[in-house]
């Protein structure tokens, strides 16, 4: 079996959108509320499972731009690699985050082959525990800080408001499935 032509790699660094809105999503990272984190990643959980169940879920709109199914095993990685994030700012003083590479993972993982029932569960498990770290973040800990390795520095409150824009901006590539 052959691998679906790839997108090109995502080199932009998106850390901007903490500062401007997304001009393509319209995500404005101020607006997002402490105590409303959660329950947006539960809300676009549930909008990923209904996007799944589409029979178009495999489908690319593009030979080089993800299908729904593509894109929502990204956003399934980022609530896992998030997560992870999260918990190592909450216990740890200024960790620094291990690499990732969201390309390399949807090669390895096989993204385009994967079926849409199969993330879905997974996808809803992994915003859940996110959403429940968010929802038990104490008050005076998100100002805690973490990094990457390229130096981007990150307080609880930015990552989960970096994290946000990542998985609504992704609902948002898959807005051609509501236009029907």
């Amino acid at each position: 079996m052959t691998t679906a032509p790839l997108p090109p790699p995502d080199t932009k660094d998106w850390t901007w959108v903490l500062d401007q809105p997304c001009a393509e999503c319209g995500f404005v990272a101020a607006d997002v509320g402490r105590s409303t984190m959660g329950a947006t990643v539960r809300e676009n959980a549930a909008h990923w499972a209904q996007a799944l169940a589409d029979p178009r879920a495999r489908q690319r709109p593009e030979p080089t731009v993800w299908s729904p199914t593509e894109y929502a095993c990204h956003v399934r990685d980022v609530h896992r690699v998030f997560a992870g994030r999260l918990e190592q700012m909450l216990t740890d003083d200024d960790p620094v985050f291990a690499n990732w590479d969201q390309d390399e993972t949807a090669v390895a993982d096989r993204y385009d082959l994967q079926d849409p029932a199969d993330v879905v569960p997974d996808l809803v498990a992994g915003a859940e525990a996110i959403a429940v770290l968010y929802d038990s973040v104490p008050s005076d800990a998100w100002e805690r800080p973490g990094r990457r390795s390229n130096g981007s520095v990150f307080t609880v409150d930015t990552l989960g408001r970096y994290h946000l824009h990542d998985v609504i901006h992704h609902r948002w590539d898959v807005r051609w499935l509501d236009q029907r």
